[in-house]
């Protein structure tokens, strides 16, 4: 059977050591990993839960806007009740992509030069 990753070591890696992990998440290019991260995460989950909040406010208080018929069975509470399903596979689907574009390479020169210790 093939796989895309080699077998384990026989040699156990070697720890980096307390010091090390202090010094790597007090570099200026962890800091940038951490930033970058945050401005991308923080927004976006603020804008979902306040998109959510905004969906279980309207059902609860705008019944009347939630029932309004927008063609045969369909209302607006339905349509943007699947809208949540959407937009929750989309911010999944648009998070996968910038990470691995734009955090996992740096993430990983890091973890190399932390193995390689550097």
């Amino acid at each position: 059977m093939a796989t895309e990753t080699p077998p384990p070591s026989k040699t156990p890696a070697q720890l980096p050591s307390a010091e090390e992990f202090v010094a790597v998440r007090e570099s200026a290019e962890f800091g940038e990993l951490r930033g970058a991260y945050r401005g991308f995460a923080f927004p976006l989950t603020f804008a979902f839960i306040a998109w959510y909040l905004l969906y279980v406010l309207l059902s609860n208080y705008a019944g009347d806007f939630m029932g309004t018929k927008l063609f045969g069975n369909i209302n607006v509470a339905l349509a943007l009740g699947l809208a949540q399903f959407l937009t929750t596979f989309l911010i999944a689907w648009w998070y996968a992509r910038t990470a691995a574009a734009r955090f996992d390479p740096k993430a990983e020169a890091i973890k190399s030069r932390m193995e390689a210790g550097e």
